[in-house]
């Protein structure tokens, strides 16, 4: 069989490569290098950044539960390592919520995501530190094994630290695999898409850094001498011009008048091809367009259930893939613990169907008083009287 580009056999099974430079996902089915379109160039695109935001933060601010499977049951352990690291950090340099938007933002990027499993002596997990993707290269070690050899900068005139982790020592978050081995970037799968939004928004910056679009013309039926001109144009712009004179009325003798310019077919077109790729890259990542701020045919209605479409067909998935890579890299396959992004804080935005949930629920007996004042963050009421403080 043979393998993609990014994978190279290694002689050894945890020897060093030599390789001089790590080898990404931009090589894999990339088109020419003339068409291809930079990670740069794309959060350059509004419309890509707010995609990638609004994903990988949500994510990222959802409450992480450690439950312990006990039979048929599933009880919350509040006191476990992993819930220490959700609360205290992962690592010295990022709180757990940084952990996760970096890393979810590197999969809707690159398609993949690193994340090194930081241990004792005792081999007892003590974190986790996010890898950047371009410091990484893949390789099929001939064991079957797949190995990451990180290149990681140092100070200018240092070098680079280079050093091998192997499945175990790390948990691979990706997109949609082609081979099963290494995620692909929705990015790369559309680079038409992506290559026709930026030319527009060259197109776009270009016409105002070059080019002259008057607002109107004032015309006079015969010559007018330069001072005349020069005297006109100070004129106009003194009473007229800026912000602050907007509306004033324009009063024109001596058979002057007023001409305004109209939007031209050719740019009323690039404007309706600009809003058309807006819609198009929201359709790649599957982010309805009110959630990032594309409001051309939104209404309240249609803006409320988009953000009900967004939690249940954009998230959810994404939330169910990070879950289970979690819980293999952790635990392993077979434990009795499992981590779990709890979702509800979805609804917290939407008190009077959240509540309303809470109504049926304990209508139906599924939950009782105290556990609906525990997921609304309250206290049990408790039987007795209120503790009177002391003084």
């Amino acid at each position: 069989m043979r393998l993609p580009t990014i994978f190279r056999r290694s002689a050894e099974p945890n020897s060093w490569s030599g390789s001089a430079h790590p080898v990404t996902m931009a090589s894999i089915g990339a088109a020419p290098e003339s068409a291809a379109v930079s990670l740069v160039e794309a959060e350059n695109l509004a419309v890509a950044l707010a995609c990638v935001n609004v994903i990988s933060s949500n994510i990222a601010a959802f409450p992480v539960l450690v439950y312990r499977r006990q039979g048929a049951e599933r009880i919350e352990v509040a006191g476990h390592w992993l819930s220490r690291l959700v609360r205290y950090g992962p690592n010295p340099d990022q709180v757990w919520g940084a952990l996760i938007e970096s890393a979810v933002a590197s999969v809707e990027l690159h398609g993949n995501a690193l994340l090194e499993i930081v241990r004792d002596d005792g081999a007892t997990i003590t974190g986790l530190r996010f890898i950047p993707w371009p410091w990484v290269a893949m390789q099929l070690l001939p064991s079957g094994r797949v190995a990451f050899d990180v290149y990681q900068p140092t100070l200018p005139g240092a070098g680079t630290i280079k050093r091998r982790l192997l499945g175990d020592d790390v948990i691979h978050l990706k997109d949609r695999s082609d081979d099963g081995l290494i995620g692909r970037s929705r990015l790369s799968r559309a680079r038409d898409v992506l290559r026709t939004a930026t030319s527009q928004q060259t197109f776009a910056r270009s016409f105002l850094d070059r080019g002259a679009q008057p607002s109107g013309v004032i015309s006079h039926p015969g010559n007018m001498t330069e001072q005349q001109r020069g005297s006109l144009r100070q004129s106009f712009e003194e009473r007229h011009r800026g912000a602050a004179n907007a509306g004033k009325a324009l009063i024109l003798d001596g058979g002057l008048t007023w001409t305004a310019m109209q939007v031209s077919p050719e740019d009323a077109e690039l404007l309706n091809s600009r809003r058309f790729a807006v819609e198009e890259i929201a359709r790649v990542y599957g982010v309805p367009p009110p959630m990032i701020g594309d409001l051309s045919h939104g209404t309240f209605t249609n803006s409320r259930e988009a953000a009900r479409w967004f939690g249940q067909f954009t998230l959810t998935p994404r939330v169910r893939r990070l879950e289970a890579e979690l819980n293999r890299g952790l635990f392993g396959y077979g434990s009795r613990y499992e981590v779990e992004f709890d979702m509800s804080s979805l609804l917290r935005s939407d008190p009077e169907t959240r509540w309303a949930s809470h109504k049926i629920a304990i209508d139906t007996g599924v939950l009782d008083t105290d556990e609906v004042r525990e997921i609304e963050g309250y206290n049990p009421r408790g039987t007795g009287e209120p503790e009177v403080p002391s003084a």
